[in-house]
């Protein structure tokens, strides 16, 4: 027997189960999952390595058709609505991406993005205000999520997220003085090739770009502390409209205003007038209160101080700067926590 870390919508758990075993089958496996996490065998989707991939789930065949390795953690979520009669949970693996398509520096956040909690199977948390209710949105962990939750706010879809990336690139290039090497950390050709990538994360830059596209404040506020980061148009056009980004320390989300918990997508609203220039403003009130939620939940992960391993040689790491170093050093790029 050894033991294998999953991470599944309410957390982190280990299983036992004999990797090796001759007898022992993909079932096996799926049945040690429904334990911990009680999401059912045809239910569960599975995706483990780096990059995460799915696992084509064949409960007949045994457990070494899926190519798992001592020390490789799985990633557990729950398959949307019921699935046929007995109908087996088969997933596809997409394509892997090419290896050369990728920096170390680059894959680090995508890496870090798989020890993420995922949101609970029972729904996305909310907070009443004033008979309506603002909802956490959830993106993917596909190191779009910034440009997905504003493609999510600003154009009601998250498949728009490339075209937010087109924005951030047209907004350095034409404010060179302000978006120049010393502010972009390098040359803004490179940046923007970078940043163009569907694989490049995103952050405060990208943010104020944003704020000033869309003449609207982008409030962020982080999961870990309940502090709101204002990103607001520069010069002297001043907001009147804000939203709301929701940060865990390694993703964004966003958040909307619905009638109902259940309301479709066409009935939020994500974009707010702003009533106050501090945190008082009632939609920022709710919004702390839906970090509360999350921080409860552990939904949030300290990048500079978690624990990790390196999955390829073993060695301990403090937080995401190093492992940046050490991908840096090595080429290693794939890790998990202690």
């Amino acid at each position: 027997m050894a033991p294998v870390r999953i991470r599944h919508p309410k957390g982190v758990a280990t299983i036992q189960i004999d990797l090796d075993g001759e007898n022992v089958s993909v079932q096996d496996l799926q049945q040690a999952i429904h334990g911990a996490t009680e999401i059912l065998p045809s239910r569960q989707s599975l995706k483990s390595g780096y990059p995460p991939r799915a696992l084509t789930l064949i409960p007949e065949l045994p457990l070494s058709s899926l190519g798992l390795q001592k020390g490789d953690p799985i990633i557990v979520s729950e398959l949307p609505g019921e699935p046929p009669v007995n109908a087996p949970a088969v997933t596809s693996a997409p394509p892997p991406e090419a290896a050369s398509s990728r920096s170390p520096l680059e894959t680090v956040t995508g890496a870090l993005s798989q020890l993420l909690p995922g949101s609970s199977s029972k729904g996305p948390d909310s907070v009443e205000v004033d008979g309506s209710f603002l909802i956490h949105r959830v993106v993917p962990d596909d190191n779009s999520c910034l440009f997905s939750s504003v493609a999510l706010v600003f154009e009601q879809s998250i498949t728009k997220a490339s075209q937010v990336r087109k924005i951030i690139a047209e907004g350095i290039k034409t404010n060179p003085e302000t978006f120049n090497e010393a502010i972009l950390g390098m040359p803004p050709p490179k940046y923007i090739e970078t940043i163009s990538k569907p694989s490049s994360w995103g952050g405060a830059i990208e943010l104020s770009i944003l704020a000033q596209h869309y003449q609207t404040e982008i409030a962020s506020i982080d999961v870990e502390t309940g502090r709101i980061d204002h990103f607001t148009p520069p010069g002297d056009f001043s907001a009147s409209m804000r939203c709301i980004l929701i940060y865990s320390g390694i993703h964004y989300d966003a958040a909307s205003l619905a009638p109902m918990r259940d309301a479709p997508d066409e009935w939020h609203q994500t974009l707010f007038e702003i009533k106050s220039s501090d945190d008082s403003d009632p939609i920022l009130v709710a919004a702390k209160k839906l970090a509360d939620i999350l921080r409860s939940k552990k939904a949030f992960t300290n990048t500079s101080t978690f624990d990790l391993k390196c999955e390829q040689c073993g060695k301990g790491l403090k937080g995401e700067k190093e492992a940046r170093v050490h991908a840096e050093q090595t080429g290693h790029t794939q890790f998990g926590e202690y």
